[in-house]
């Protein structure tokens, strides 16, 4: 018979999960971070609890697709290591999935702070517009370098 976990046990299994996930998802790690972003600057748009809890919901959606998302490619991998077309599906499903709660989380974001950010915006956007255009030629520049450099980094891994 087998042996049922403790709840301790299985909440050191749930992290554990997510820990792995983090070291090895690079993807993960991205949303992570923009979750922590956005939940930095959240404090300053002085965001309602309606709003907040919006926010958590949509993030926690985000970080359970990538690790369902894992969890299916894992799996496929350790069944086959050879191709097989229903191992694809399965694993571009699942990428769908991620990619379908990234982009509702865009949503969420562009409606949450759309209105908090329309003045900063017009403002910077002003700003850059009447600029001396060798301003502009420096940052367009700098934005084809730091391109340019973050390909470069994701080819060696």
């Amino acid at each position: 018979m087998k042996k049922s976990r403790t709840l301790l046990e299985s909440f050191k299994y749930a992290v554990s999960g997510t820990i792995y996930s983090f070291k090895t998802q690079r993807n993960i790690r991205i949303h992570f971070l923009t979750a922590i972003t956005v939940l930095l600057v959240s404090p300053f748009f002085n965001f309602g609890a309606i709003e907040l809890l919006i926010i958590f919901f949509t993030i926690a959606l985000v970080i359970i697709t990538e690790m369902i998302n894992t969890a299916i490619e894992t799996t496929v991998d350790l069944v086959t290591e050879k191709y097989h077309p229903l191992a694809e599906i399965a694993k571009n499903v699942a990428a769908g999935a991620v990619l379908i709660s990234a982009l509702n989380a865009v949503v969420v974001g562009y409606l949450i702070f759309y209105k908090r950010l329309y003045y900063f915006t017009r403002f910077f956007l002003f700003r850059v517009w009447n600029a001396p255009q060798h301003i502009f030629f420096v940052g367009f520049i700098i934005v084809i370098i730091y391109v340019i450099l973050l390909k470069i980094k994701s080819k060696e891994e």
